[in-house]
């Protein structure tokens, strides 16, 4: 018995260490996949946890984001001044995604996405209202407020096997609709294929693709 005690006594220290490693291993990763800026997970995981919400039969919301005349924050009050307005922004939309069930990714630079449950298109109105009013508050920097505005695109899904992509791009289309009209939320109740013309897999103009002007 006393052997089998010792044996014991010699095992849990390595089963500790090996478990506090494990976790450890665990917390590295997920870090790698979160955008350290803002938290939310980078394009990869955010499409997998996508991917995997649109696949159960059920209404989702598939939201693409980004910040009004960003470029002029950067240029006029400094890269500082711009980390600090995408950090607010990511931490937002993080929150409010978390509220409604849903998740929440930073595709890059000043571009957001998101995917929740959908209850109706009324409801969706109501959400998108509030997630405006949200992401519109100003962002302290420096002493001073930050003005930001946010265009935002949604594409409603009703039910079976959505198609990321094609939503994702649907969502675009209306976000930059709602940019060209000053801001504000639009959604794209049809899904039908995209229908601006389409440059390395994005809508043309987007940056990757021959423009910037988005």
């Amino acid at each position: 018995m006393s052997h089998a005690l010792t044996a014991l006594s010699a095992t849990l220290p390595l089963l500790s260490g090996w478990s506090v490693h494990s976790l450890w291993m665990r917390r590295r990763i997920e870090a790698a996949r979160r955008d350290p800026l803002t938290g939310l997970w980078t394009r990869g995981p955010f499409e997998e946890r996508a991917r995997k919400s649109l696949s159960r039969k059920c209404q989702r919301a598939v939201l693409v984001l980004d910040l009004n005349r960003f470029k002029e924050i950067n240029d006029t009050l400094g890269h500082a001044a711009g980390d600090a307005v995408i950090r607010a922004t990511g931490q937002r939309l993080g929150r409010w995604a978390e509220e409604h069930a849903g998740v929440a990714g930073r595709l890059g630079g000043d571009e957001f996405a998101a995917v929740i449950p959908g209850y109706g298109i009324d409801k969706l109105r109501v959400d998108l209202f509030m997630l405006t009013g949200r992401l519109d508050q100003p962002v302290p920097f420096d002493g001073h407020p930050i003005v930001v505005h946010t265009s935002i695109g949604a594409a409603y899904y009703r039910t079976g096997a959505g198609d990321l992509s094609i939503l994702l791009r649907r969502a675009d289309e209306q976000m930059y609709g709602a940019k060209q009209h000053g801001g504000g939320w639009r959604i794209a109740h049809r899904l039908t294929v995209p229908v601006m013309s389409t440059v390395n897999g994005r809508r043309d103009g987007r940056r990757g693709t021959r423009g910037e002007a988005a």
